[in-house]
């Protein structure tokens, strides 16, 4: 069985080296090329407009219109935003700053630049080709569009996409989950792990009971809360170094294009290290191309595609231009980056100690446990949806096998919380990195969709953007 084990581990090694390697990220980050050029660069043209109608729209009077069994468009974000703003947010961005230098936050700034177009078409395509079943509820993802907008010679492609998301959902969305918020409670409240995971399988398994409306519910009032807590507490952190921010800007502009070798390396080893590190974290972290979010923005009871795509920008940007950037200067100021990340327990370890050198005691590291508790909580509420509407594709929406997939999902919880489940975890990582060859083949195909329905939306609403 050890054996068997360690040949798992080696076969998905080589497929993860694939999944995130050199030839993906670039494909990922590619695509937001072509898509940036293909919409006119509508992150930049309309960014004013966008975050007016996304962000600002928060702070106007609520409608009282009756969404039914879907989501309002900020339940939708929200939802999306639990699955996309987790552990990465910390552990990725402390994790890559370690091992590709401080230029690697440069490159995580030029994939969100270009990701927010991504997520933006992605959206586009999941509001205009989804479902609505007989109750009124709204399904749609990748693979509802590659379906109808590709045609049904191209679903083996939407299956396998379904098939990806929804076993990634128990690693990714779950099991790496669950063992950040069992360290967290065990941190914070001196709980053992199985105590943790049976607590944290009940306030699944009460939110999951309900349909998207009663996650989309939790998460609108779960992912403001921490995000703003986290923001808060990270711009008191860089308030305190508030005389360094300039010297911490010029460090990473010249690591992000240093060539130079390290001990003895290749000559450009800083730069391919800062490039590959930004560029996995920065898609990692707001998932631009893997396909998941959009599953959460089908279900908004929004009719028209752009509208509802205009909170994918705001999504990416608040992600990684905010939260992962805040990471990156704590840790940048701290110091730490300069050892070796062998030298803490986990890369949360090496963020709480970051945070620590900052904030008076260990007022810090109890920032960072929270954080990691809401954050990993969201995702695991973020990506039961995906999973659940990823399986119902497969099942055309078969009632016991959604039943079985909840009770699987919350006991799941438990698992993770008590073992590590590292092999399970960098099992799911390869999935989730597998997720987007099917998205992105579709967005480059239906590219001229995203174009026209662009075109049609900003053309209609001329008189709003004056």
């Amino acid at each position: 069985m050890e054996k068997f084990l360690e040949y798992i581990e080696l076969v998905n090694g080589k497929i993860n080296d694939f999944a995130w390697g050199p030839v993906m990220l670039v494909l990922l980050v590619g695509t937001g090329i072509f898509l940036s050029a293909r919409t006119g660069f509508v992150q930049v043209r309309k960014f004013g407009y966008i975050m007016k109608n996304t962000i600002g729209s928060l702070f106007k009077k609520k409608d009282k219109k009756d969404h039914g069994n879907n989501l309002s468009p900020f339940q939708a974000v929200s939802t999306a935003l639990a699955g996309t703003v987790g552990t990465g947010n910390i552990a990725g961005v402390t994790g890559a700053i370690f091992t590709g230098g401080v230029g690697a936050v440069f490159w995580m700034w030029v994939s969100a630049f270009f990701g927010m177009c991504t997520k933006y078409a992605e959206i586009t395509l999941a509001i205009r080709y989804r479902e609505t079943d007989e109750k009124g509820q709204n399904h749609g993802g990748p693979m509802y569009y590659i379906t109808k907008g590709l045609g049904k010679n191209w679903k083996w492609l939407a299956v396998i996409f379904a098939v990806f998301g929804g076993l990634a959902s128990f690693g990714i969305g779950n099991i790496a989950q669950s063992s950040e918020i069992s360290g967290a409670l065990g941190s914070l409240f001196g709980l053992k792990p199985l105590v943790a995971g049976i607590i944290l399988a009940v306030l699944v398994a009460i939110v999951i009971i309900g349909n998207v409306k009663r996650v989309g519910q939790v998460t609108s009032l779960l992912v403001p809360f921490m995000s703003v807590f986290y923001i808060i507490c990270g711009i008191v952190v860089i308030a305190m170094r508030i005389t360094e921010i300039p010297g911490v800007f010029g460090m990473i502009f010249k690591e992000a294009f240093s060539f130079r070798a390290i001990g003895g390396g290749i000559f450009g080893y800083v730069i391919t290290q800062a490039m590959r590190q930004g560029f996995a974290r920065g898609v990692f972290s707001n998932e631009a191309g893997l396909g998941s979010a959009p599953i959460a923005h089908a279900a908004s009871s929004t009719d028209e595609p752009c509208e509802q795509a205009m909170w994918g920008v705001f999504e990416v940007f608040i992600d990684t231009i905010i939260i992962c950037t805040i990471t990156a200067f704590a840790v940048i100021l701290s110091g730490l980056y300069t050892g070796s990340l062998d030298d803490y327990t986990s890369k949360g370890a090496a963020a709480a100690k970051a945070f620590n050198s900052i904030l008076p005691g260990t007022v810090g590291g109890i920032v960072i446990e929270i954080s990691l508790l809401f954050f990993a909580l969201s995702t695991i509420l973020g990506w039961f949806y995906y999973g659940q509407t990823c399986f119902a594709y497969l099942t055309k929406r078969n009632r016991v096998v959604d039943y079985i997939y909840k009770i699987v999902f919350v006991a799941v919880c438990v698992i993770g919380a008590v073992g590590s489940g590292k092999l399970m975890w960098d099992i799911s990582d390869t999935l989730n990195g597998l997720m987007a060859i099917p998205n992105l083949i579709a967005l480059l195909l239906l590219s001229s969709v995203v174009a026209k329905e662009t075109k049609n939306y900003f053309s209609k609403n001329t008189h709003k953007l004056k």
